[in-house]
């Protein structure tokens, strides 16, 4: 019989804590069991197995990275809707490293809830840069170059890669100037 109070999403909200806490690699079923003060077996009432529970942690991330997206870019447009885009992506990354790290999996599998919340994401961030005038055949390029400038930033940020005494936060700002004016550039400049 299944323990009283815990379920699915029970176990991938501590899943995802212990993620943030010990770091993606290190979250185990031992260690989410633990947790909630269960045994292991106890979990597979509620999730299949540890890449299960991953997909699921995966697919919980990526829906909070997307609130946050959605949330920061409501209501601005262009340099605005930029700034507040690679503002809150950052400030999730930094506040939630474990589960940042899950939004980095690939969600391989059409109709999953993992590949439904980065459909989300990449709308999102297609809005931001449709703002822009980026013709659509440019749009991967353009949304490429932003994910990766991001995810770069924001790797070397949590990873602690940033060990200059300069302000990381200035550093940040001229990553934004940088793209704003890269995305302008794009938008008068169409590839042929």
């Amino acid at each position: 019989m299944p323990r009283a109070g815990l379920s699915r999403e029970a176990v991938v909200a501590a899943a995802a804590d212990i993620a943030d806490g010990a770091g993606w690699n290190a979250m185990s079923l031992t260690l989410v069991a633990d947790s909630l003060g269960v045994r292991v077996p106890s979990l597979y009432k509620h999730v299949a197995s540890l890449d299960d529970l991953r997909a699921e942690v995966a697919a919980l991330a990526t829906r909070e990275l997307g609130d946050a997206l959605r949330t920061a870019t409501v209501g601005v447009s262009e340099q605005d809707a930029l700034r507040s885009l690679c503002s809150a992506y950052r400030s999730y990354a930094l506040a939630h490293q474990g589960r940042y790290e899950a939004t980095q999996r690939p969600a391989m599998t059409p109709g999953t809830a993992h590949a439904e919340a980065s459909a989300d994401v990449l709308a999102i961030v297609t809005a931001v840069l449709a703002g822009y005038g980026i013709a659509e055949a440019d749009r991967v390029d353009a949304t490429r170059a932003v994910r990766a400038a991001l995810h770069g930033f924001a790797a070397l940020e949590t990873g602690g890669g940033f060990g200059m005494p300069q302000s990381v936060d200035r550093s940040f700002d001229r990553l934004v100037w940088g793209l704003h004016a890269m995305l302008t550039a794009m938008a008068a400049h169409p590839a042929d």
